[in-house]
């Protein structure tokens, strides 16, 4: 049984030395989990809470899915207090599957200044440092500054989370959510 909001793909350390070997990502399974993080935030916006006071992030294919929201969901997108992505990456960042994606939600070519909380370990076993680089890059492409990105790199993680992480991922919420207004 396969634990996962999409059918993940085998990250190599190299890209594949021919282009037939590459795995396709699963993009129906993503948009579906997209939308599936509308619905829960519209039952948060529901009951209240300002689309601007809330943070979306996750772990690994949680961050995927983070990252992807906000740059594809036409209700959501850029509009976020922050996003997290912690040990993640940025699907379907080859060529102008986003844009594309982008385009059919009606939305502009490139993002707004939705600020990042970006987090990895430097040995990390699952998300090699090309991909890491990639999502990096394609942020930027997307409009992202890196002003608007926290990036943080950890020794000694692997695939997984730590106090620090957590640590300097509680001071950055701080900063990023707007105080409540007396």
């Amino acid at each position: 049984m396969q634990r996962a909001w999409y059918r993940p793909t085998q990250f190599k350390p190299f890209p594949a030395d021919r282009p037939e070997l590459k795995e396709e990502e699963d993009e129906e399974g993503m948009r579906k989990t997209v939308e599936y993080i509308e619905s829960l935030i519209d039952a948060c916006v529901n009951k209240g809470i300002p689309p601007n006071r809330i943070i979306l992030g996750g772990f690994s294919q949680g961050a995927a899915i983070s990252l992807l929201t906000d740059l594809t969901s036409a209700k959501y997108g850029g509009k976020l207090a922050g996003i997290v992505s912690l040990m993640g990456y940025l699907p379907l960042a080859d060529g102008y599957k986003i844009q594309d994606l982008r385009a059919k939600c009606g939305l502009p070519p490139t993002q707004g200044e939705v600020p990042c909380f970006l987090a990895r370990d430097k040995k990390d076993q699952l998300i090699p440092a090309r991909i890491w680089e990639g999502t990096l890059k394609k942020l930027e492409e997307m409009g992202l500054n890196r002003s608007a990105m926290d990036i943080h790199e950890y020794d000694d993680l692997g695939h997984s989370i730590s106090a620090p992480v957590l640590g300097d991922l509680c001071t950055w919420m701080q900063r990023v959510v707007p105080k409540l207004e007396d």
